[in-house]
């Protein structure tokens, strides 16, 4: 069961205002309209229009949830502007990372938001085409999505008429089967299409080639469950929302020592606030927080001060990723969770390119060696020289973002990196065979 962090009360709630009032049934529609649900939707139809609808979106700063941070309005009117007759919206809910549930938690606590969400942007760039995209390994989500589609279809908020518009919009739920690489929007629409999930050369975008060759806008869901906010407080109320880089909230998946749960917090907040929200480390000093899940960055404790936020992120190695934050205390050994995470990435790469498909797999085998006390005298070199030319071609942010567990660790870590390829010690005692750092008994951890 998904656990929700209670958070300050001066922090605003874009996307689970209605939790609570409609916790009895999430998926009662009339529960779901008394609380406000597809009240933007309303105002986007009969005060706004299509044009209109996507001003206040990009006035708002609101950029994708799903990692990479790009500017919904300028998705949104790209798409919008191409010379199509069909068009589509994809909202992504697959959540990749598996041990990440804030997309799955924000279906589950509340599935208007995301679907008021879906049709706002359909009806915004003239697609009449809606798929939610889902993981295939959760049946009862997706029979309560699908019930969700058809009480909104029967209630006139999707389907022919949505909202007296005369504009058509058929939501689909889509149960998708594959790995990791989902999260990455042309693998998405390629495993829309039934083909094999790999992602393709960009240009061109989605926006301009997506699904089926058309126009294709993808979303996260928590990116569309912003949207009916916005289309009811307007663009300029949620822009005064958490950074200024990085507008609105987003919801976080919070793990450390002393906890875990999800919380939705303001764009900007400092990660020492999110190890608090976390329950901190027990008493033990935090040696480095995890932002990004398995292709995210390590932040050392002295950069607790960092504002959560994609583009401060980027600037001291991290990234918001899957939304995932874990928090490690003085026990953890940093080489040996590279290590873990790189063989993460190298084992759910597609394989496309030689950079990803050996580059990866290589770097996997140096963190072994690292871990097991074989480090070969040109490993550090190696390391660095590897995990450079991986980022430089790739052809994805999967590859791109894969080897920033090592250079992280290099970049903050690098007495502890050096410790095990040039010493073969282990300070933190984490490591066997090798030798357990000086002042460090075995066991101790």
């Amino acid at each position: 069961m998904t656990t929700f962090l209670a958070t300050p009360r001066d922090w605003p709630q874009v996307l689970l205002g209605r939790r609570e009032a409609i916790a009895a049934d999430p998926f009662d529609l009339d529960a779901g309209v008394r609380a406000g649900a597809f009240e933007g939707l309303r105002r986007a139809v009969r005060d706004l229009g299509a044009t209109g609808t996507i001003a206040p979106v990009a006035a708002s700063g609101l950029r994708g949830r799903g990692g990479a941070g790009f500017p919904t309005g300028e998705k949104w009117r790209a798409a919008a502007a191409q010379p199509a007759t069909q068009r589509y919206v994809v909202a992504n809910g697959y959540g990749a990372d598996p041990a990440t549930q804030t997309d799955q938690a924000l279906l589950l606590a509340d599935p208007w938001s995301v679907i008021e969400g879906l049709v706002i942007a359909a009806f915004a760039v003239g697609a009449t085409e809606a798929i939610l995209a889902v993981r295939n390994d959760d049946p009862a989500l997706v029979t309560k999505l699908e019930g969700a589609v058809l009480a909104a279809e029967e209630a006139g908020f999707a389907g022919d008429d949505v909202a007296g518009s005369g504009h058509r919009v058929t939501v689909t739920v889509r149960p998708v089967q594959g790995a990791y690489m989902l999260g990455e929007e042309t693998v998405l629409l390629k495993a829309l299409e039934g083909k094999r999930g790999q992602p393709d050369q960009r240009p061109p975008y989605p926006a301009e080639r997506g699904l089926f060759d058309r126009p294709t806008v993808v979303n996260n869901v928590q990116t569309l469950a912003a949207v009916p906010w916005i289309a009811s407080h307007g663009g300029e109320a949620f822009a005064a929302i958490g950074s200024k880089s990085s507008p609105g909230t987003i919801l976080v998946q919070l793990r450390g020592p002393a906890g875990a749960g999800i919380a939705e917090v303001p764009l900007g907040t400092p990660l020492r606030d999110l190890v608090q929200l976390a329950g901190g480390t027990g008493g033990r000093a935090v040696k480095a927080v995890l932002v990004g899940g398995p292709t995210g960055g390590f932040l050392p404790g002295d950069l607790l001060d960092t504002a959560y936020e994609f583009d401060a992120l980027r600037e001291q190695g991290a990234h918001i990723g899957s939304g995932s934050v874990v928090v490690a205390d003085d026990r953890s050994c940093i080489v040996d969770l590279a290590r873990l995470l790189t063989r993460f990435s190298a084992d759910n790469a597609c394989g496309k390119t030689i950079p990803c498909r050996i580059g990866l797999k290589r770097l996997d085998e140096i963190g072994d060696r690292a871990s097991s006390g074989r480090p070969k005298p040109t490993d550090p070199q190696l390391l660095d020289d590897l995990a450079h030319d991986v980022a430089a071609s790739a052809l994805c942010d999967h590859e791109r973002l894969a080897t920033l567990a090592f250079t992280s660790a290099m970049r903050h870590f690098r007495p502890e990196v050096d410790d095990h390829l040039l010493r073969s010690t282990c300070p933190a005692g984490v490591c066997t065979p090798i030798a357990v750092g000086a002042g460090t008994a075995p066991g101790s951890r």
